[in-house]
């Protein structure tokens, strides 16, 4: 493809884009295939020679695109949303088109520097103190084991001396998401050395029973190492005792690292940011715009407050790649663990200055408001009822009809799910809150309006009806 050819079919992508950014309400919010079905239309080699342009994109059309869960989709309920926007796109094409690996500072000075004020802007936005310094991660899976290495290391010499007879002990909620135990893994601490707190009533981490975990540990010879608080559980977003978990991490001599990666777009609402209270005495704090800013995926903004412990855990300069630079700039292939990385400062620029944090506050919180009214709507319908208190734009429920005994909820919830998630008209998932099954349905979309939310809770209760 030359460069006539690729001007051409730009342009005719662009216009396939915008009509599909003003049309994603008309697909199924999920596709309507069975496992196989699209690779049994794929060629089982790929071709000797290239092939035409239009040829390709046609089978994009009919091969793919009917393939494709539409995330975008007004009516896209489900997990936790993965948001964008137009300025967010054309940030990430002119990050492609530029091609840049952004790794340090003198292999685009710019991307550095740029990465270096909006991380500021967002640090000022969500009102943590200046001794915390930001940095782009891809997710907060990334961004959280940087926490646990950090806090490895400020224990111990593992980076040098590999590990020795010490036993460090993680703590988290038995409602902290899956990444956590991940990270244990790779940062060699072991599954076993994740100890699982119990959760009070509002399923957040209990602060007695974590207190009592950690003497336990000490009495039997165990190292503490760290606390991982989830502000906004995946399950229900449930919210931590930050200010509590920080009183105790601080006697104690803890590490303590807040995975807000969901609800913390939140801490952009002062009055959600006093809901916070603690935060700004952790020791790093993640959460990620490309969830509910409206900024594509990857972008996790990763915050931390000793920078030497992260660049002294992370850092690794080979001859090749010093500069005499090296004492005056950030170096971010040392905050984190790839050494190449995106220019993603670009699209979190682009959406900051389009849309200002007056604009992203006021989608928050309408989308928190709508997803308030419909949790006293289902509260208030004889056949439903709220599992879990509803902090933000979360609620978890279940279909209880009176006619039926308790022992069937599960098995109708589970037929519920199947059929309207089969409808394409929406689409959700659940959970399990205290061993019990339950729907979640989230309203974080931009492209999600009130219409959207009220035309799922009728389409709900009629397709539970007709499940009954």
């Amino acid at each position: 493809m030359d460069i006539a050819d690729f001007r051409h079919q730009a342009h005719q992508l662009v216009d396939w884009m915008a009509d599909y950014l003003e049309n994603v309400q008309r697909y199924p919010v999920s596709p309507q295939v069975q496992p196989g079905d699209i690779l049994a239309q794929l060629p089982a080699q790929a071709p000797e020679s290239g092939e035409d342009f239009a040829a390709i994109f046609q089978d994009f059309e009919q091969l793919i695109l009917p393939g494709m869960t539409h995330w975008q989709h007004p009516r896209f309920f489900a997990y936790f949303p993965a948001s964008t926007s137009p300025p967010s796109l054309l940030g990430e094409m002119l990050m492609a088109t530029l091609g840049a690996q952004c790794m340090s500072w003198l292999t685009s000075p710019a991307a550095t520097e740029l990465e270096q004020q909006v991380m500021h802007w967002l640090r000022q936005a969500i009102e943590l103190p200046d001794t915390f310094t930001g940095v782009i991660q891809d997710s907060a899976s990334s961004a959280t084991l940087c926490a646990l290495l950090c806090a490895r290391e400020q224990k111990s010499a593992i980076n040098q001396q590999g590990f020795s007879q010490q036993r460090f002990r993680v703590y988290a909620s038995t409602e902290a998401h899956a990444s956590i135990e991940k990270a244990v893994r790779i940062a060699g601490l072991g599954s076993d050395n994740l100890v699982k707190i119990p959760v009070d009533s509002h399923f957040a981490l209990n602060v007695d029973a974590l207190r009592e975990a950690i003497a336990a540990d000490r009495a039997a010879g165990f190292t503490p190492l760290c606390v991982v608080a989830a502000w906004g559980t995946t399950s229900s977003t449930a919210l931590d005792p930050l200010a509590d978990l920080a009183d105790l991490c601080q006697s104690e001599k803890l590490w303590f690292h807040v995975d807000a990666a969901y609800a913390g777009s939140a801490f952009i609402l002062p009055e959600h940011r006093r809901l916070a209270r603690g935060l700004e005495r952790a020791d790093s704090v993640v959460f990620n715009p490309h969830k509910w800013l409206r900024t594509h995926f990857d972008c996790s903004a990763y915050f931390v407050r000793d920078t030497a412990m992260l660049t002294h855990t992370l850092g690794l300069t080979p001859e090749y790649l010093k500069t005499d630079l090296d004492r005056q700039v950030h170096n971010y292939r040392d905050w984190g663990v790839p050494l190449g990385r995106r220019f993603r400062a670009l699209k979190l620029w682009f959406v900051l200055r389009s849309y200002g944090l007056a604009e992203l506050r006021q989608q928050l919180r309408q989308q928190i408001q709508w997803v308030q009214e419909l949790s006293q709507q289902i509260q208030a319908h004889p056949d439903f009822e709220v599992l879990a208190p509803v902090p933000l734009n979360l609620v978890c429920f279940r279909f209880a009809p009176c006619t039926r005994d308790a022992s069937d909820y599960e098995a109708l919830n589970q037929a519920l799910l199947q059929r309207l998630n089969h409808s394409g008209e929406v689409f959700m998932t659940h959970t399990r809150l205290a061993g019990t099954y339950c729907l979640r349905l989230v309203a974080g979309n931009p492209n999600t309006r009130a219409e959207d939310v009220q035309m799922a809770w009728r389409f709900i209760q009629a397709t539970a009806r007709d499940v009954l």
